[in-house]
């Protein structure tokens, strides 16, 4: 058993579908992570129409928070930052749900305000491309929330959060079972796309000459789903996804989960998620480069800074 000697970042990262451990050490990346730990959830199952976790959720929680933390302590971590996602953050017993977890693990779920976790999702997709990367503009379709954000430096200038995550479009606007009714997607598209214009519009001149990227496992499958392969180089276009969006409408979630990208347990939100990217495509120039790092790579960097800012070791390389 490997143990980790000395100081570490390390990130509980306890989402819709997972709660994933990811640990660096002083010089290290996301690329290669120095121990990693995920137990699997399914907490879009486990909230009802308003939005409120249920017990079992809660019990499931608590058990993936106490696996994560028990496999750190044995590897010799016990600095965790235990991140709680929007699933659990925008839940109507979010509050209840943390104390609950605390009282069985000890450990207190932390949330981040939209606006940081776009910033976070900047700081990743930053140290991926690098300062040769240009201006930046980084676009994240969560399960609740997208957060938008933009600078040229290290750090952001610009960060904005829009409830229109993949989760919670089609939670609120689209039906439980497929076929989906065009006028029941022409109604999200116009909902959606509204939405992104006011968000971006009085930046829209500024941002013009920014890389676009892509940093989420929504925009990743998308990107799969229209052609591309595991291992090149991946870009996402508005016409592919339009032409994808009559296509999952029509298609069961059953049918959704056999296309290429489109996982099991993300097939339901697929159309939503199609959606939302469409509507930041248009608003944002009609492609977009995918990045595999995002929100939880950026908070793990920025620990990792802090942590190697203290003790004056060297600070981990940007990806690209």
């Amino acid at each position: 058993m490997r143990r980790i000697e000395g100081s570490a970042a390390a990130v509980l990262d306890v989402g819709s579908f997972s709660a994933r451990l990811v640990v660096l050490e002083p010089g290290g990346s996301p690329i290669d992570p120095a121990l990693t730990h995920q137990t699997r959830l399914r907490l879009d199952r486990e909230l009802d129409d308003d939005g409120r976790l249920s017990e079992r959720g809660i019990a499931a929680i608590a058990k993936a928070v106490a696996n994560g933390m028990e496999f750190a302590r044995e590897h010799g971590v016990e600095d965790v930052f235990p991140l709680a996602t929007s699933s659990i953050r925008d839940a109507v017993n979010s509050r209840d749900a943390v104390r609950a977890v605390a009282r069985e693990t000890g450990v207190e779920l932390r949330f981040l305000s939209g606006r940081r976790e776009a910033e976070l999702t900047y700081v990743g997709a930053r140290r991926w491309y690098g300062a040769s990367g240009g201006p930046l503009l980084a676009l994240d379709i969560g399960g609740g929330t997208v957060e938008l954000s933009a600078g040229a430096g290290e750090q952001a200038t610009f960060a904005r959060s829009l409830p229109l995550g993949a989760r919670s479009v089609t939670r609120d606007w689209l039906p439980a079972e497929p076929p989906v009714r065009s006028k029941q997607v022409r109604a999200l598209r116009d909902h959606v796309l509204e939405e992104v214009s006011a968000a971006l519009g009085d930046v829209k001149d500024e941002l013009a000459e920014h890389r676009v990227v892509g940093c989420s496992k929504v925009l990743r499958q998308l990107a799969r789903l229209a052609g591309d392969r595991p291992g090149k180089a991946r870009e996402l276009h508005l016409d592919d996804v339009r032409a994808w969006i009559p296509r999952l409408s029509a298609m069961p979630f059953a049918r959704r989960a056999q296309l290429p990208g489109i996982s099991r347990q993300r097939a339901q939100q697929a159309l939503g998620g199609a959606v939302v990217a469409e509507a930041l495509l248009t608003v944002a120039g009609g492609s977009l480069s995918i990045c595999p790092w995002s929100t939880r790579d950026g908070l793990l960097l920025t620990l990792l800074d802090q942590l190697t800012d203290a003790t004056g070791k060297q600070r981990s390389r940007p990806a690209a």
